[in-house]
């Protein structure tokens, strides 16, 4: 039965090397338009390559202490196939790279691993698990890629495109890099130690492609709840009062002309404030391609969008009891109400740009709900922060 294991063990993918698992050689090919290049713009260093190159085949072939056919094989030795091999990738183009210019990257190191505390909520694994399932959702949408190449032990492989199947399952001891040209995208893999990787998507515009790949998801950030899921409203909108209905119709051309919008909606329990905004995210805002984040109390103070969405929801509950009014002692032992505001202001993210340059306008929209008003910061209800309010009258369920 050992006997058996370690023979399956030796011919696993891994111990069979890249040749084993389906991994081709690449060899450079004679691209004449670049030997033209390197005449017109390197002459002087074309032309010491090239007597290098004549002086090492001179050297191996005129040893007069051997017979010719010895000096034949000599010209086929290691040492002067590596100077053969040296000028050959001179006169060659190299294997095309990921253009690095193209600001728009998203990369994430796999599998995401949580680490929970009793003392605070996973946010960090959270977003990290839902800019994992992001990528992998762009590589579905991407399909084959045109090229798939990997460079491992100074040697660059090829894989055929037409017998690739997962990435999962393509062996990766290097690095790999895969290119789809109709869409200007290239993904990066990168191998760790312990089955670890790290995927890069390197594009020139990622953003329609995130678009369709979080459609229609929402994240929860609540305590060991959190999770990453889709919308879900158990009440239409056409089941909420005219009056409701008529502010709800307000809210959407709002959300259409504007990049922000903040909404909070008050109201005794049991008048349906929760079950709206559910209603507004799954009928409105989903379509619209926002992605929906719903935060607890511990998540309010911790949050930051992530900067590759283009459109996001926020929906903070019982906004009463995050938002109090900072003249009290409880409102002052935390700052969950600067945090709030910073939100509503756009501050907290717009304050500091990325190192790759200005993203994209991020668009906006906050749903608060909250019991009573009166125990809100009074910054909170000042013009610019929340743009509407409605009170709910009634009793909804």
């Amino acid at each position: 039965m050992d006997r058996d294991n370690n023979y399956n063990d030796r011919n696993s993918p891994q111990n069979r090397g890249l040749l084993g698992s389906g991994w081709r050689p690449l060899y450079r090919k004679f691209d004449l338009d670049y030997l033209v290049h390197l005449v017109s713009s390197d002459p002087v260093e074309l032309a010491q390559k090239t007597l290098d190159a004549a002086s090492d085949i001179a050297d191996a072939m005129g040893r007069h202490q051997y017979a010719w056919w010895a000096n034949i094989l000599n010209v086929f030795s290691e040492n002067t196939r590596y100077e053969m091999d040296e000028f050959w990738d001179y006169i060659t183009p190299q294997p095309v790279y990921p253009d690095y210019r193209y600001r728009d990257v998203l990369s994430i190191e796999t599998p995401v691993i949580q680490l929970v505390s009793r003392s605070s909520i996973p946010i960090d694994y959270v977003l990290n698990k839902l800019q994992e399932i992001v990528i992998f959702k762009v590589l579905d949408l991407l399909g084959k890629p045109n090229t798939i190449t990997q460079f491992f032990m100074e040697r660059h492989f090829y894989y055929p495109p037409d017998r690739f199947t997962g990435w999962e399952r393509l062996e990766v001891l290097g690095t790999v890099y895969a290119y789809w040209a109709e869409e200007c995208c290239w993904l990066q893999v990168d191998s760790y130690d312990r089955g670890r990787r790290r995927y890069t998507l390197i594009c020139q515009n990622l953003a329609p492609m995130v678009s369709k790949a979080t459609y229609n998801l929402a994240v929860i950030l609540s305590g060991y709840k959190s999770r990453v899921g889709q919308v879900h409203s158990q009440y239409p909108i056409r089941t909420f009062t005219p009056e409701v209905q008529n502010f709800t119709d307000t809210i959407q051309q709002a959300i259409l002309d504007r990049h922000q919008v903040a909404v909070l909606v008050s109201g005794e329990p049991g008048t349906g404030k929760t079950a709206w905004t559910q209603a507004v995210a799954k009928e409105i805002l989903v379509p619209l391609g926002y992605v929906i984040f719903i935060l607890d109390h511990d998540a309010v103070e911790n949050f930051v969008p992530p900067s590759y969405l283009e459109r996001i929801c926020i929906i903070i509950n019982e906004a009463d009891n995050l938002a109090q009014d900072r003249s009290t002692a409880t409102a002052q032992r935390t700052n969950k109400t600067e945090h709030i505001l910073s939100l509503l202001d756009g501050t907290l993210y717009q304050s500091v740009i990325d190192e790759e340059g200005i993203q994209f306008q991020q668009k906006l929209a906050v749903l608060m709900t909250c019991n009573t008003t009166q125990r809100l910061d009074p910054a909170m209800l000042r013009k610019g922060r929340v743009d509407f309010t409605c009170e709910f009258t009634h009793k909804f369920v």
